[in-house]
Protein backbone atom coordinates (compact mmCIF):
# COMPACT_ATOMS: atom_id res chain seq x y z
CA UNK A 1 0.00 0.00 0.00
CA UNK A 2 1.12 3.38 -0.67
CA UNK A 3 0.92 6.43 1.77
CA UNK A 4 -1.98 7.70 0.43
CA UNK A 5 -3.66 4.59 0.81
CA UNK A 6 -2.61 4.13 4.78
CA UNK A 7 -2.81 8.33 4.87
CA UNK A 8 -7.04 7.52 3.80
CA UNK A 9 -7.13 3.88 5.60
CA UNK A 10 -6.18 5.91 9.04
CA UNK A 11 -8.14 8.46 9.06
CA UNK A 12 -11.03 6.04 8.03
CA UNK A 13 -10.94 3.92 11.10
CA UNK A 14 -9.63 6.18 13.64
CA UNK A 15 -12.54 8.76 12.22
CA UNK A 16 -15.08 5.39 12.93
CA UNK A 17 -13.45 4.30 16.39
CA UNK A 18 -13.93 7.78 18.08
CA UNK A 19 -17.27 8.02 16.21
CA UNK A 20 -18.21 4.82 18.46
CA UNK A 21 -16.18 6.37 21.33
CA UNK A 22 -18.08 9.64 21.38
CA UNK A 23 -21.91 8.28 20.98
CA UNK A 24 -21.94 5.15 23.43
CA UNK A 25 -21.39 7.40 26.41
CA UNK A 26 -24.16 9.65 25.48
CA UNK A 27 -26.42 6.48 24.99
CA UNK A 28 -25.28 5.00 28.05
CA UNK A 29 -25.95 8.18 30.11
CA UNK A 30 -29.33 8.70 28.67
CA UNK A 31 -29.99 4.91 29.24
CA UNK A 32 -28.62 5.29 32.83
CA UNK A 33 -30.95 8.53 33.75
CA UNK A 34 -34.11 6.97 32.17
CA UNK A 35 -33.60 3.80 34.16
CA UNK A 36 -31.29 4.51 37.46
CA UNK A 37 -34.70 5.25 39.42
CA UNK A 38 -35.92 0.95 38.94
CA UNK A 39 -32.28 0.21 39.63
CA UNK A 40 -32.09 1.95 42.92
CA UNK A 41 -35.72 0.52 43.87
CA UNK A 42 -34.57 -3.34 42.58
CA UNK A 43 -31.23 -2.52 45.07
CA UNK A 44 -29.10 -4.20 41.61
CA UNK A 45 -25.73 -4.67 42.19
CA UNK A 46 -22.22 -2.18 40.88
CA UNK A 47 -21.63 -5.75 39.31
CA UNK A 48 -24.69 -6.68 37.39
CA UNK A 49 -24.99 -2.92 36.23
CA UNK A 50 -21.56 -3.07 35.10
CA UNK A 51 -22.21 -6.23 33.00
CA UNK A 52 -25.54 -4.90 31.76
CA UNK A 53 -23.60 -2.06 30.44
CA UNK A 54 -21.14 -3.91 28.81
CA UNK A 55 -23.99 -5.74 26.65
CA UNK A 56 -25.48 -2.37 26.01
CA UNK A 57 -21.94 -1.31 24.45
CA UNK A 58 -22.21 -4.08 21.77
CA UNK A 59 -25.78 -4.09 21.46
CA UNK A 60 -26.05 -0.52 21.06
CA UNK A 61 -23.22 -0.33 18.71
CA UNK A 62 -24.09 -3.05 16.41
CA UNK A 63 -27.50 -1.31 16.04
CA UNK A 64 -26.37 2.13 14.90
CA UNK A 65 -23.22 1.12 13.44
CA UNK A 66 -23.98 2.22 9.94
CA UNK A 67 -25.30 5.77 11.48
CA UNK A 68 -21.74 5.49 12.95
CA UNK A 69 -19.96 4.40 9.73
CA UNK A 70 -21.88 6.80 7.47
CA UNK A 71 -20.56 9.74 9.26
CA UNK A 72 -17.05 9.27 9.85
CA UNK A 73 -16.93 8.51 6.19
CA UNK A 74 -18.69 12.01 5.37
CA UNK A 75 -16.84 14.01 8.04
CA UNK A 76 -13.34 12.80 7.16
CA UNK A 77 -14.46 12.78 3.27
CA UNK A 78 -15.93 15.99 3.51
CA UNK A 79 -12.70 17.76 4.93
CA UNK A 80 -10.11 15.94 2.34
CA UNK A 81 -12.84 17.50 -0.53
CA UNK A 82 -12.93 21.35 1.58
CA UNK A 83 -8.92 21.59 1.66
CA UNK A 84 -9.18 20.35 -2.03
CA UNK A 85 -6.69 17.11 -1.21
CA UNK A 86 -9.34 15.19 -3.44
CA UNK A 87 -8.60 17.26 -6.62
CA UNK A 88 -4.85 16.90 -5.81
CA UNK A 89 -5.22 13.27 -5.80
CA UNK A 90 -7.67 12.88 -8.98
CA UNK A 91 -5.40 15.36 -10.72
CA UNK A 92 -1.99 13.20 -9.98
CA UNK A 93 -3.40 10.86 -12.57
CA UNK A 94 -5.21 8.48 -9.81
CA UNK A 95 -8.81 7.54 -10.75
CA UNK A 96 -11.88 7.87 -8.76
CA UNK A 97 -11.83 3.78 -8.27
CA UNK A 98 -8.16 3.60 -7.53
CA UNK A 99 -9.22 6.52 -4.80
CA UNK A 100 -11.69 4.32 -3.33
CA UNK A 101 -9.37 1.32 -2.81
CA UNK A 102 -8.24 2.25 0.79
CA UNK A 103 -12.42 2.85 1.67
CA UNK A 104 -12.56 -0.50 0.55
CA UNK A 105 -10.06 -2.24 3.02
CA UNK A 106 -11.63 0.20 5.61
CA UNK A 107 -15.29 -1.07 4.70
CA UNK A 108 -13.19 -4.89 4.57
CA UNK A 109 -11.99 -4.83 7.91
CA UNK A 110 -15.12 -3.14 9.63
CA UNK A 111 -16.97 -5.98 7.83
CA UNK A 112 -14.87 -8.82 9.34
CA UNK A 113 -15.49 -6.92 12.82
CA UNK A 114 -19.24 -6.73 12.43
CA UNK A 115 -19.25 -10.53 11.28
CA UNK A 116 -17.31 -11.72 14.10
CA UNK A 117 -19.78 -9.37 16.57
CA UNK A 118 -22.47 -10.96 14.75
CA UNK A 119 -21.58 -14.77 14.97
CA UNK A 120 -20.00 -14.79 18.50
CA UNK A 121 -20.02 -11.64 20.70
CA UNK A 122 -23.74 -9.96 19.99
CA UNK A 123 -25.41 -13.48 21.58
CA UNK A 124 -23.68 -13.40 24.56
CA UNK A 125 -23.94 -9.43 24.92
CA UNK A 126 -27.49 -9.87 23.82
CA UNK A 127 -27.97 -12.06 26.38
CA UNK A 128 -26.96 -10.26 29.38
CA UNK A 129 -28.88 -7.00 28.15
CA UNK A 130 -32.03 -9.15 28.02
CA UNK A 131 -31.54 -10.76 31.37
CA UNK A 132 -30.96 -7.72 33.51
CA UNK A 133 -34.19 -5.76 31.63
CA UNK A 134 -36.42 -8.70 32.70
CA UNK A 135 -34.97 -9.35 36.16
CA UNK A 136 -34.45 -5.88 37.50
CA UNK A 137 -36.30 -3.78 34.90
CA UNK A 138 -39.34 -4.96 33.38
CA UNK A 139 -41.91 -4.59 36.42
CA UNK A 140 -44.93 -6.08 34.34
CA UNK A 141 -44.69 -10.14 34.82
CA UNK A 142 -46.00 -10.89 31.37
CA UNK A 143 -43.90 -9.66 29.84
CA UNK A 144 -41.24 -11.72 31.24
CA UNK A 145 -43.66 -14.66 30.62
CA UNK A 146 -44.66 -16.84 27.87
CA UNK A 147 -48.32 -17.76 27.66
CA UNK A 148 -50.39 -20.70 25.60
CA UNK A 149 -47.48 -21.85 24.36
CA UNK A 150 -48.10 -24.88 21.74
CA UNK A 151 -44.87 -26.63 20.27
CA UNK A 152 -44.91 -29.81 18.35
CA UNK A 153 -41.63 -31.82 19.49
CA UNK A 154 -41.18 -34.37 17.14
CA UNK A 155 -43.63 -36.15 14.67
CA UNK A 156 -45.62 -38.00 17.75
CA UNK A 157 -45.00 -35.51 20.66
CA UNK A 158 -46.94 -32.51 21.89
CA UNK A 159 -46.41 -30.07 24.86
CA UNK A 160 -48.46 -27.48 26.05
CA UNK A 161 -48.02 -24.76 28.71
CA UNK A 162 -50.23 -22.09 30.10
CA UNK A 163 -47.41 -20.41 31.08
CA UNK A 164 -43.80 -20.41 31.04
CA UNK A 165 -41.91 -17.33 33.06
CA UNK A 166 -38.35 -16.67 31.62
CA UNK A 167 -36.04 -16.16 34.44
CA UNK A 168 -37.00 -18.62 36.92
CA UNK A 169 -37.29 -21.42 34.11
CA UNK A 170 -40.70 -22.75 35.63
CA UNK A 171 -43.64 -23.54 33.23
CA UNK A 172 -47.21 -23.83 34.45
CA UNK A 173 -50.50 -26.35 33.73
CA UNK A 174 -48.50 -28.32 31.13
CA UNK A 175 -49.40 -31.10 29.64
CA UNK A 176 -47.49 -33.63 27.85
CA UNK A 177 -48.96 -36.24 24.64
CA UNK A 178 -47.10 -38.81 23.83
CA UNK A 179 -48.53 -40.69 20.40
CA UNK A 180 -48.14 -44.04 18.51
CA UNK A 181 -49.11 -43.21 14.55
CA UNK A 182 -52.15 -41.99 15.11
CA UNK A 183 -53.18 -43.17 18.39
CA UNK A 184 -52.52 -41.62 22.16
CA UNK A 185 -50.12 -43.87 23.76
CA UNK A 186 -49.32 -41.57 27.06
CA UNK A 187 -50.62 -38.22 28.51
CA UNK A 188 -48.35 -36.44 30.99
CA UNK A 189 -50.14 -33.67 33.34
CA UNK A 190 -48.51 -31.64 35.95
CA UNK A 191 -49.48 -28.00 38.17
CA UNK A 192 -45.81 -27.14 37.57
CA UNK A 193 -42.12 -28.00 36.12
CA UNK A 194 -38.99 -26.68 37.08
CA UNK A 195 -36.03 -26.61 34.68
CA UNK A 196 -32.93 -28.23 35.82
CA UNK A 197 -29.84 -26.54 34.23
CA UNK A 198 -27.33 -29.13 35.77
CA UNK A 199 -28.89 -32.41 35.01
CA UNK A 200 -30.72 -30.63 31.52
CA UNK A 201 -34.06 -31.97 32.65
CA UNK A 202 -37.11 -30.99 34.57
CA UNK A 203 -39.54 -31.76 37.79
CA UNK A 204 -42.86 -31.73 37.49
CA UNK A 205 -45.19 -31.19 40.25
CA UNK A 206 -48.53 -32.79 40.62
CA UNK A 207 -47.50 -35.52 38.16
CA UNK A 208 -50.32 -37.36 36.66
CA UNK A 209 -49.47 -39.93 33.52
CA UNK A 210 -52.23 -41.65 31.48
CA UNK A 211 -51.21 -44.47 29.55
CA UNK A 212 -53.91 -45.18 27.27
CA UNK A 213 -54.87 -49.06 26.87
CA UNK A 214 -56.67 -51.19 24.60
CA UNK A 215 -59.60 -51.78 26.63
CA UNK A 216 -58.31 -49.83 30.20
CA UNK A 217 -56.64 -46.92 30.94
CA UNK A 218 -53.52 -47.29 34.05
CA UNK A 219 -52.58 -44.03 35.86
CA UNK A 220 -49.51 -43.08 37.77
CA UNK A 221 -49.83 -39.79 40.21
CA UNK A 222 -46.66 -38.99 42.39
CA UNK A 223 -46.15 -35.17 44.08
CA UNK A 224 -43.34 -34.75 42.28
CA UNK A 225 -41.05 -36.71 39.25
CA UNK A 226 -38.14 -35.86 37.16
CA UNK A 227 -38.42 -36.55 34.05
CA UNK A 228 -36.56 -35.97 30.60
CA UNK A 229 -38.42 -33.49 27.36
CA UNK A 230 -37.37 -33.18 24.33
CA UNK A 231 -37.70 -29.20 24.73
CA UNK A 232 -35.44 -26.50 25.81
CA UNK A 233 -36.36 -23.62 27.93
CA UNK A 234 -35.12 -21.14 24.53
CA UNK A 235 -37.88 -23.35 22.66
CA UNK A 236 -40.63 -21.87 25.75
CA UNK A 237 -39.26 -18.17 25.93
CA UNK A 238 -40.09 -15.28 23.88
CA UNK A 239 -39.25 -15.29 20.15
CA UNK A 240 -36.99 -12.29 19.87
CA UNK A 241 -35.21 -13.23 22.85
CA UNK A 242 -33.97 -16.49 21.80
CA UNK A 243 -32.97 -14.96 18.45
CA UNK A 244 -30.69 -12.94 19.32
CA UNK A 245 -28.96 -14.83 22.27
CA UNK A 246 -27.66 -17.48 20.06
CA UNK A 247 -24.71 -17.73 18.03
CA UNK A 248 -25.31 -18.54 14.17
CA UNK A 249 -24.58 -22.07 14.72
CA UNK A 250 -26.81 -22.98 17.42
CA UNK A 251 -28.96 -20.45 15.69
CA UNK A 252 -28.84 -22.61 12.62
CA UNK A 253 -29.39 -25.97 14.03
CA UNK A 254 -32.24 -24.36 16.30
CA UNK A 255 -33.77 -22.83 13.04
CA UNK A 256 -33.45 -26.86 11.57
CA UNK A 257 -35.13 -28.05 14.82
CA UNK A 258 -38.16 -25.81 14.39
CA UNK A 259 -38.95 -26.49 10.83
CA UNK A 260 -38.84 -29.92 11.79
CA UNK A 261 -41.58 -29.04 14.68
CA UNK A 262 -43.62 -27.21 12.36
CA UNK A 263 -43.18 -23.61 14.23
CA UNK A 264 -45.33 -20.94 12.27
CA UNK A 265 -42.89 -18.63 13.43
CA UNK A 266 -39.91 -19.35 12.08
CA UNK A 267 -39.66 -16.95 9.97
CA UNK A 268 -38.49 -14.64 12.47
CA UNK A 269 -35.31 -16.74 13.29
CA UNK A 270 -34.67 -16.75 9.96
CA UNK A 271 -34.52 -12.62 9.97
CA UNK A 272 -31.88 -12.63 12.91
CA UNK A 273 -29.59 -15.64 11.01
CA UNK A 274 -29.43 -13.44 7.40
CA UNK A 275 -29.22 -10.27 9.30
CA UNK A 276 -25.78 -11.48 10.89
CA UNK A 277 -24.70 -11.74 7.14
CA UNK A 278 -26.50 -9.18 5.48
CA UNK A 279 -25.04 -6.00 8.28
CA UNK A 280 -21.30 -6.95 7.05
CA UNK A 281 -22.41 -5.83 3.80
CA UNK A 282 -23.96 -3.13 4.33
CA UNK A 283 -20.62 -1.30 5.15
CA UNK A 284 -19.04 -1.80 1.95
CA UNK A 285 -22.69 -0.39 0.59
CA UNK A 286 -22.48 2.52 3.03
CA UNK A 287 -18.86 3.70 2.40
CA UNK A 288 -19.43 3.85 -1.19
CA UNK A 289 -22.38 5.69 -0.76
CA UNK A 290 -20.36 8.20 1.67
CA UNK A 291 -17.39 8.91 -0.09
CA UNK A 292 -19.52 9.42 -3.43
CA UNK A 293 -21.99 12.16 -1.55
CA UNK A 294 -18.87 13.30 0.40
CA UNK A 295 -16.32 13.63 -2.09
CA UNK A 296 -17.64 16.89 -4.12
CA UNK A 297 -16.79 20.07 -2.97
CA UNK A 298 -20.19 21.75 -2.18
CA UNK A 299 -20.58 25.72 -1.63
CA UNK A 300 -22.70 25.17 1.69
CA UNK A 301 -19.42 22.89 3.02
CA UNK A 302 -19.54 19.91 5.06
CA UNK A 303 -22.55 21.11 6.32
CA UNK A 304 -24.55 19.90 3.31
CA UNK A 305 -22.62 16.35 3.29
CA UNK A 306 -23.92 15.98 6.65
CA UNK A 307 -27.44 16.50 6.01
CA UNK A 308 -27.81 14.84 3.02
CA UNK A 309 -25.61 11.90 4.85
CA UNK A 310 -27.62 11.37 7.70
CA UNK A 311 -30.95 11.77 5.91
CA UNK A 312 -29.19 8.31 3.58
CA UNK A 313 -28.40 6.79 6.68
CA UNK A 314 -31.30 7.28 8.57
CA UNK A 315 -33.01 6.26 5.11
CA UNK A 316 -31.68 3.16 5.38
CA UNK A 317 -32.17 2.26 9.42
CA UNK A 318 -35.66 2.94 8.50
CA UNK A 319 -36.25 0.51 5.55
CA UNK A 320 -34.05 -2.25 7.49
CA UNK A 321 -36.22 -2.10 9.98
CA UNK A 322 -39.22 -1.63 7.78
CA UNK A 323 -38.90 -4.85 5.73
CA UNK A 324 -37.79 -6.36 9.06
CA UNK A 325 -41.11 -5.95 10.57
CA UNK A 326 -43.13 -7.16 7.36
CA UNK A 327 -40.64 -10.40 7.52
CA UNK A 328 -41.77 -11.13 10.79
CA UNK A 329 -45.56 -10.37 10.33
CA UNK A 330 -46.37 -10.90 6.64
CA UNK A 331 -45.84 -13.60 3.85
CA UNK A 332 -42.81 -11.64 2.38
CA UNK A 333 -39.87 -14.58 2.62
CA UNK A 334 -37.41 -13.45 5.03
CA UNK A 335 -34.29 -13.54 3.07
CA UNK A 336 -36.16 -10.92 0.41
CA UNK A 337 -36.50 -8.72 2.95
CA UNK A 338 -33.54 -8.66 4.70
CA UNK A 339 -31.62 -8.16 1.39
CA UNK A 340 -33.80 -5.52 -0.11
CA UNK A 341 -32.78 -2.78 1.54
CA UNK A 342 -29.04 -3.79 0.36
CA UNK A 343 -30.41 -4.35 -3.17
CA UNK A 344 -32.11 -0.79 -3.44
CA UNK A 345 -28.85 1.32 -1.81
CA UNK A 346 -26.48 -0.86 -3.93
CA UNK A 347 -28.32 0.39 -6.44
CA UNK A 348 -28.05 3.88 -5.15
CA UNK A 349 -24.36 3.54 -4.61
CA UNK A 350 -23.96 2.64 -8.22
CA UNK A 351 -25.62 5.51 -9.41
CA UNK A 352 -24.07 8.18 -7.29
CA UNK A 353 -20.55 6.07 -7.77
CA UNK A 354 -20.78 6.61 -11.59
CA UNK A 355 -22.21 10.19 -11.14
CA UNK A 356 -18.91 10.83 -8.87
CA UNK A 357 -16.77 10.00 -10.99
CA UNK A 358 -17.81 12.55 -13.26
Amino acid sequence: MKILDWYILKRYLITFSVMILMFIPIGIIIDVSEKINRMIENKVAFKDVAVYYAGFTVYFANLLFPIFLFLSIIWFTSKLANNSEIISILSSGISFNRFLKPYLIGASIISIGVLIMGFFILPKASEKYWDFRYTYLIKNQENIQSADIFKQLSKNEYIYVANFNVLSKTGFDVVYEKFEGNKLAYKITANRMKYNERTKDYTLFGYVKRNIGIQNDSFEKVEQKTIKLNVTPKDLTPTIYVGETMNVFELYDYINREKSRGNAKVDVYLVVLYKRFSNPISAFILTIIAVAVSAMKRRGGMGINLAIGISIAFAFIFFDKIFVNLAEKSSIPPIVAVWLPNVLFGILAYYLLKNAKR
